[in-house]
């Protein structure tokens, strides 16, 4: 690298999206880029039949738990003390939740729409046909399942943070509308708003011992047994159905879930290597061993796949010196600039909801005479992945389990058709 490379690169001149893009050119921000392809509607939009997913609070779920066991209320907030968690507290978010989820309803009623207000664990594809517009109420998770069963695009899906104090809510309408609903419906009725066309993803699976039925992780963490119990259950359950001891797909099958954030392909085990091959866009095969591979679309490149990519100032500090050692230049090594080099290089990992591309990111890779890893990131239009996994899963959203052990090939893509509709409100 000549010494002016150096100078643009460390000068934010070529941009440090340059190491990962491949070119120069300044990409617009993600704000930018949302209001130059978000569509202004024609019209007011006001549903007449609404959906309100809620999700399951923290207090229901640890009711939910012991329900079997027979436990009291005073039972409970002493098995929740000697594990270190509050009673008191898990019933103040969970009564904060269920005063907004009302408060969602009522002025949905006042309205005249006509509401049903659905548990998470009913929440399935009858309720979506009835609806016309789905609301989640709850936190980023509950909206990621309530996108995951809606597959028409015409469907519009709106997203309400109901614990706003606890919950970020990247996916929901600004925090403001939580306590102020009805203005977010005159909104809607006026027209005060823009459409926001969210891409994800589709998953083709084939090959050979392959259960195409998910396991639903809930929006609480299964531990490793239950997770691998829940998947023997529904593998024993396949093989009833169709009287053959692994299914064979000699087509790819398209799985009837769509991605909003990513889907992540790994052992179960985490601390064991993740082995497979990949090819990038119909490219070579490669044989990879790693901590897993995560492909992403625009909206998920904030969350998972920003943490597995982004660097900290520390790293960047480390590598600013060695490049003033090895070329002799004034390099500044002060603590703004290595925050605006930071701050530089993990902002251009986002990108838009609306980009039809994915991201991938092989975390970890294990480089050796054996396995190599050409790209450790990068975008592409088409993945596909074959296991040569023991254990495996594959991931959507982080809700949705499938099998994906070795023989099984997915196919991970993106199509027009699989767009979410979702509100772009002003804060």
């Amino acid at each position: 690298m000549s010494c002016r490379s150096v100078v643009n690169f460390l000068c934010l001149r070529s941009r440090a999206v340059t190491l990962l893009y491949g070119s120069s050119v300044r990409r617009p921000s993600l704000l930018q880029t949302a209001q130059n392809i978000s569509s202004q509607p024609d019209a007011g939009f006001k549903p007449t039949k609404v959906a309100v997913v809620t999700k399951t609070t923290r207090y229901e779920f640890e009711q939910q738990r012991y329900r079997y066991s027979g436990l009291s209320e005073e039972d409970l907030k002493q098995l929740l003390a000697m594990k270190g968690s509050s009673y008191s507290g898990l019933l103040e978010r969970h009564n904060i939740h269920t005063r907004n989820v009302d408060h969602i309803v009522n002025s949905l009623q006042r309205e005249g729409i006509e509401v049903r207000v659905v548990r998470r664990g009913e929440y399935d594809e009858e309720v979506v046909r009835w609806a016309d517009t789905i609301i989640s109420a709850g936190g980023d998770g509950t909206m990621l399942l309530v996108a995951s069963k809606v597959f028409s695009k015409d469907k519009p899906v709106v997203g309400v943070n109901t614990d706003p104090e606890r919950s970020e809510g990247h996916l929901c309408l600004p925090v403001r509308y939580t306590h102020a609903f009805p203005e977010a419906l005159e909104k809607l009725c006026r027209g005060e708003f823009k459409w926001l066309w969210r891409q994800r993803i589709r998953l083709h699976l084939e090959g050979t011992g392959i259960n195409p039925t998910p396991v639903d992780l809930h929006e609480q963490q299964l531990s490793l047994e239950q997770h691998n119990q829940a998947h023997r259950i529904t593998t024993m359950e396949s093989q009833r159905r169709t009287g053959t001891l692994n299914d064979s797909f000699s087509k790819p099958n398209l799985l009837p879930v769509r991605s909003l954030n990513e889907i992540f392909i790994g052992e179960s085990l985490s601390s064991r290597a993740s082995y497979y091959e990949i090819s990038v866009d119909d490219g070579p095969w490669e044989k990879q061993k790693s901590s897993g591979l995560s492909i992403c679309t625009g909206t998920g490149s904030k969350a998972w796949s920003y943490n597995i990519n982004k660097l900290v100032e520390q790293a960047v500090e480390d590598v600013l010196k060695i490049g003033k050692s090895q070329t002799g230049l004034n390099i500044p090594l002060n603590q703004e600039f290595i925050q605006r080099v930071t701050d530089e290089y993990n902002e251009s990992l986002v990108f838009s909801p609306e980009d039809r591309r994915l991201f991938f990111s092989v975390r970890e890779p294990i480089v050796n005479r054996v396995f190599s890893n050409g790209r450790q990131r990068g975008f592409a239009k088409k993945v596909c992945v074959r296991s040569r996994c023991w254990d495996a899963c594959m991931v959507v959203d982080g809700g949705t389990s499938f099998e994906f052990n070795d023989g099984a090939i997915a196919t991970i893509s993106m199509s027009t058709e699989d767009q979410l509709r979702t509100v772009l409100l002003e804060n």
